[in-house]
């Protein structure tokens, strides 16, 4: 039988034997692991170093016999990462889920850690994991892409020469996703746009729901399609960013160039520093799952867009970069906030070390949230 799905989907036990004895034999990943394992001279000594690297690597995934083993492995990263780089992780409203397969769909901050915090707090209710999506922009090199998709990822193609293309990849994404819902029982993780959300303004891009709805059956009411999909938002929210100067940085060259080039491997350089960056308190709240009365594309955005607004836990990093951005005007005393872990004189200092001409930009990435808060007070 035709596997129509096997080029983006996630690898299956019966796979995972071959894709880590590739792992072991690529060049690549040896090098890789020699500069994190032991620096400039791993880097210098790479060649020599490969036969040790492979050795030690062959141990580290000895235990790793099926896809649940592979995450087992990444549950222990995972404990050791909170304890480490987090002053706690909270959730709400996965309670008030029944369990069964969601289409998980969430603000977007960090591009490893919001679909791996999404999957930690399901794990701690014993709850299935996702399939996670996983743009082809981030895979760089093949040794990657196994990882990712040894740990439930599957691939949003991005990188295609024309529309036509484009199109039949978003339809067999489409496709994908819904018999991962309905045939396999299997809930998914998707970022509600294309990139982070830079700037801290969470917005849902049409395109995103244009997109699940291609697979959708054209003969039944356009709610009923979307009750099939079993959409919940997801709110993330992060007291410190470890990007923040990184995103910055990003947006002050947009605003003055026009445009910014990344350099090579940035996003991998980008997964890293959020992974071992200070994060402060991360909370993650699920929604309610939307129903199936909606008639547009873009009522269904305006629902998600109102319950990720409406669920974002404030933290007090996001009152006080809005606090020094109007200092003449006063916080609304009702706001949701978390008591947080640093202090404000930390978090200034924090924004005082970012150039002064990418500071606002900074600033503006916490306060953002906190202004939109506001402003739903006010309504």
């Amino acid at each position: 039988m035709e596997d129509r799905f096997a080029e983006i989907r996630p690898y299956r036990d019966n796979e995972v034997a071959d894709v880590l004895g590739r792992l072991q034999a690529d060049p690549e990943l040896l090098d890789s692991l020699s500069g994190l394992r032991f620096g400039r001279i791993g880097v210098t000594f790479s060649r020599l170093l490969r036969p040790l690297v492979r050795w030690g690597l062959k141990r580290q995934l000895a235990d790793i016999v099926d896809v649940a083993s592979m995450q087992s492995v990444v549950r222990g990263y995972m404990d050791k990462m909170i304890a480490s780089t987090t002053a706690g992780f909270s959730t709400s409203g996965l309670e008030s889920l029944e369990n069964g397969p969601y289409l998980f769909i969430s603000n977007h901050r960090d591009i490893a850690l919001d679909p791996a915090f999404t999957n930690y707090a399901l794990h701690r209710l014993g709850r299935q994991t996702c399939r996670i999506a996983i743009g082809d922009n981030l895979l760089s090199k093949p040794w990657i892409s196994d990882l990712m998709r040894l740990n439930k990822s599957f691939i949003v193609k991005r990188s295609l020469p024309g529309p036509r293309q484009l199109l039949a990849a978003s339809r067999l994404l489409s496709d994908y996703i819904q018999s991962s819902i309905a045939e396999d029982g299997c809930p998914i993780w998707i970022a509600q746009r294309e990139g982070r959300a830079k700037d801290g303004l969470d917005a849902t891009e049409p395109a995103v729901i244009k997109m699940l709805m291609l697979a959708r059956n054209k003969s039944e009411a356009f709610g009923i399609s979307v009750g099939r999909l079993r959409i919940v938002p997801v709110s993330i929210s992060y007291e410190l960013d470890p990007c923040d100067a990184l995103k910055a940085h990003e947006l002050r060259s947009i605003a003055r160039d026009g445009r910014y080039a990344k350099a090579e491997h940035e996003d991998a350089a980008s997964i890293a520093a959020g992974i071992a960056g200070p994060k402060g308190r991360v909370h993650i709240a699920f929604g309610e799952m939307l129903g199936d009365s909606y008639e547009t594309v873009q009522d269904v955005v305006d629902e998600l867009d109102r319950q990720i607004e409406a669920n974002y836990l404030l933290h007090p990093t996001n009152i006080w970069a809005w606090q020094m951005l109007n200092p003449e005007l006063s916080v609304p005393s009702n706001l949701n906030v978390s008591k947080g872990s640093i202090s404000r004189r930390h978090f200034e200092q924090r924004m005082l070390a970012i150039p002064e001409d990418e500071r606002d930009y900074a600033l503006r990435m916490y306060a953002n949230p906190c202004d939109k808060a506001i402003r739903a007070c006010g309504d």
